[in-house]
């Protein structure tokens, strides 16, 4: 025997049964029209030829044995008249079990394959157990829930296209009978229920296992579907994020149209449209395949478009079809898109524009291996879907701004995170001002107040002198060229001109050495531009020996200079790459001394990195701040710079031109106020008195010791350049810590500067840094300000 309540949990016990619907062809078999009463009179000798039809019955085999009565109850349902045209069936609730069905429905099946199952494709078994639970409560309860969802059949059809038929029940005939096994369900009960979808042993012990009988059948009426629910998962495709996207972007969709145009073998891609350029561009993403396109990233619109698929989806923005490739391919003779798609196998195409008031977006390329599958009637569904695209396209182009927007304000004009939340709250107050007083509104001043500066630079030791000499031996080696080229020439042609030309270069050389200056260079350019290089470019035609030195001296020039690059290259090159290195270094460490504390940085390359910090409670938003957090920046920056300093030594070997680096640290004693310059899109410090510290900043790394003409920055130490009694004292206790930690060595020096133009009363401490060669030297490990507390009191 076959039961159908077996393998499923449900609460309802299931019972076929035809009473309800014998019931009213009783009341037809009193009817005066003699037809009805015959017809129904027929029907009811059929559900009594067994006690079972009216009772209800489990074994499923006994559909089989009834079946000839069953086809008699159910025949006005199933009409004749109707059955090749509607998809119908008799089952039960949330059971895959079929007991009639109209012929359409048998065809469906039929051509779906031997070994196709049906099954509802979006019934999880919890749902089922709810589901049931909100039949009961409103079929024997009477509430009003709406649980209801559409349920789904996904058929193959005869060419394996996937089609969804959307199932509607009718319940007409059933009853909801309740046993003593089930509990009585109260209003309190039922708010319950409505705030705890997720708790099914809620569920479960108010609706327990087959606590109700669900005594009849239902009546599906089955519609296809695929064209809506095909158009629904392309929108839904097209509005998820691309975070959410899958990546085989192109065969989802291929999937999609195949049924949404009913074909089979249909291939779909895309292509941007550049306006400025009048050209069509590949989409960046996985799987996204472009036909007209193919292996170009982009191609000429004028190039790749006939004249009439031109007019069509650039000027008038609409749909050309391409029903028989091969056919427009001949009568072309090979050009524009027939061309491209006849090479690859396509036989049928259509290209509809993605377009927004007038705009083009971009082309959608629906391609198929068979002539005449595509064409310009089915090219007309496109339309219900085009709509979908246009929006994705929109919010993608969107998108792509917002991220370039970001890119550009991470690379060029970034706002720090810390800050972030001031930018963010003047924004929304000037939006809202600019809707509600006037579009003249301007943006409020961004300023933080009482905040603690730190300054810290690596810079490459005499940089000027390093470059000027750069210069100079390019300049000697190209003045050393053009002389043995001259020489060259003067063998064959004993022109006094050469000797001129030779005499004007020792003047210059002479000048180099004497006395170089700015200007020096430019004149050298100006010599060889107007002298020397027009007059071998005239003997390069005119004598045929020299051609290939001459050629071989232009190649050794950089077009844009107009002169020799080697020395200046590798110095520029070296420049780069310690810049590179030195803010990898300290962007690196910056994510640890965030995380301290939060707090303003700023780091900016010269001939070296320097950085720029702010700390206080104004910038955090929050009363958290105390000065043993500027205290454990202030360790945590003389750390860094050892660090950034054993960095560049231990890759020097690398860098093309051998220099050296000297670091320096601020000290600035007060706190200051700093507000943000709109002009210049940086951070400025605010009012007369603060303004010491920028002139301090800009100049103190070319002041000299007191008495003396040694700079106070050199190489191998670290400079601390501070103004206050308490600060020499605080650092000496930082320095004495990290000597003991091995981050610097024992030597320290106390010296007082020159006074530099506006600014006197500076005072340096230098101590010489510890290089380690291994990673697990003590530079790479943090000190706090805690740690050193520690170590005073022990």
């Amino acid at each position: 025997m076959t039961n159908i309540n077996a393998h499923i949990e449900l609460p309802l016990l299931i019972k076929i049964s035809f009473e309800k619907l014998l019931n009213y062809y009783e009341q037809l078999a009193e009817s005066k029209d003699p037809f009805l009463a015959a017809k129904a009179q027929r029907v009811l000798e059929a559900g009594n030829a067994a006690p079972e039809l009216r009772e209800g019955f489990e074994n499923a085999d006994l559909l089989y044995t009834y079946q000839k009565e069953i086809s008699i109850i159910l025949e006005d349902s199933f009409n004749d008249l109707l059955t090749k045209n509607e998809i119908k069936t008799a089952s039960v609730v949330l059971h895959s079990l079929i007991f009639n069905a109209s012929k359409r429905f048998k065809t469906i099946i039929e051509n779906a394959g031997d070994d196709f199952e049906l099954e509802i494709t979006n019934q999880p078994q919890d749902d089922m157990y709810r589901e049931a639970c909100a039949i009961i409560l409103k079929f024997h309860y009477g509430y009003n829930i709406n649980f209801r969802r559409s349920f789904f059949y996904e058929i193959p059809d005869t060419n394996g296209i996937l089609r969804t038929y959307k199932i509607l029940y009718n319940a007409d005939f059933v009853d909801i009978l309740k046993t003593e096994n089930a509990p009585e369900i109260t209003d309190a009960d039922y708010e319950l229920l409505l705030e705890s979808y997720d708790d099914m042993a809620l569920w479960k012990s108010k609706f327990p296992p087959q606590s109700y009988i669900f005594k009849g059948f239902t009546i599906n009426n089955i519609f296809d579907v695929t064209e809506d629910r095909s158009i629904s998962e392309i929108k839904s495709s097209l509005l998820s994020s691309p975070s959410n996207q899958k990546h085989k972007f192109t065969e989802d969709f291929k999937h999609l149209f195949e049924s949404l145009l009913s074909l089979k073998d249909v291939k779909v891609g895309f292509v941007a449209f550049n306006q400025s350029e009048e050209q069509f561009e590949r989409i960046a993403g996985d799987g996204i395949e472009s036909f007209l396109l193919f292996n170009q990233d982009v191609g000429s619109c004028k190039t790749l478009l006939c004249e009439a698929s031109y007019k069509a989806l650039i000027t008038e923005n609409a749909y050309f079809s391409i029903p028989d490739v091969e056919k427009y391919y001949l009568l072309s003779n090979g050009e524009a898109q027939y061309k491209t798609l006849h090479d690859h196998g396509i036989k049928s195409a259509v290209l509809a524009p993605i377009a927004s008031n007038g705009e083009l977006l971009g082309v959608l390329e629906v391609v198929s291996t068979k002539v005449h599958a595509l064409n310009s009637i089915n090219a007309n569904i496109l339309i219900d879907v085009m709509p979908f695209i246009v929006a994705s396209v929109l919010r993608a182009k969107e998108g792509e701004e917002n991220l370039i927007e970001a890119v550009i304000q991470q690379e060029c004009t970034s706002i720090h995170p810390s800050v972030r939340w001031k930018f963010e709250k003047e924004a929304r107050i000037f939006l809202d001002k600019r809707r509600t007083e006037a579009h003249n509104v301007s943006f409020g001043e961004i300023a933080f107040t009482d905040v603690y500066p730190l300054f810290g630079q690596i810079d490459v030791k005499g940089s000027s002198n390093a470059r000027n000499l750069a210069t100079r031996k390019d300049l000697a080696l190209q003045i050393s060229l053009v002389r043995k080229l001259l020489a060259t020439v003067s063998e064959t042609e004993g022109l006094p001109i050469y000797e001129q030309l030779n005499y004007q270069m020792d003047a210059l050389s002479q000048q180099m050495e004497d006395h170089f200056k700015v200007d020096t260079e430019q004149e050298i350019v100006k010599f060889f531009e107007n002298e020397i290089h027009p007059l071998f470019e005239f003997m390069k035609t005119k004598n045929g020996a020299i051609a290939d030195a001459v050629e071989d001296y232009f190649k050794k020039i950089n077009e844009k200079l107009g002169l020799i690059y080697y020395y200046r290259k590798n110095y520029d090159d070296t420049i780069a790459l310690i810049n590179k290195k030195m803010s990898f270094v300290i962007d690196q460490k910056q994510v640890d001394a965030q995380n301290m504390y939060p707090h303003y940085f700023e780091r900016y390359k010269t001939d070296g990195v320097e950085h720029n910090m702010y700390i206080g409670e104004s910038i955090t938003k929050h009363q958290s701040f105390n000065e043993v957090y500027l205290y454990n920046l202030r360790l945590w920056q003389l750390q860094v710079m050892a660090e950034m300093e054993n960095e560049f030594y231990k890759n020097q070997h690398e860098f093309p031109a051998t220099v050296d680096v000297a670091s320096m640290i601020l000290v600035y004693h007060q706190p200051l106020s700093i507000h943000f310059r709109m002009d210049e899109k940086q951070f400025d410090v605010d009012g007369t008195y603060n303004a010491r510290y920028e002139v301090v900043k800009k100049r103190v790394d070319k002041a000299l010791i007191k008495d003396t003409d040694e700079r106070v920055t050199t190489k191998g130490k670290l400079t601390i350049i501070y103004s206050q009694k308490e600060d020499e004292e605080a650092y000496l206790n930082y320095i004495k810590f990290l000597q003991f930690k091995k981050v610097f060595d024992s030597e320290v020096e106390l010296l007082e500067l020159e006074e530099l133009q506006g600014v006197t009363g500076l005072k340096a401490i230098r101590v010489p840094i510890l290089y380690h060669k291994d990673k697990d030297s003590a530079g790479q490990h943090y000190y706090t300000y805690e740690d050193l507390m520690s170590e005073v009191k022990s």
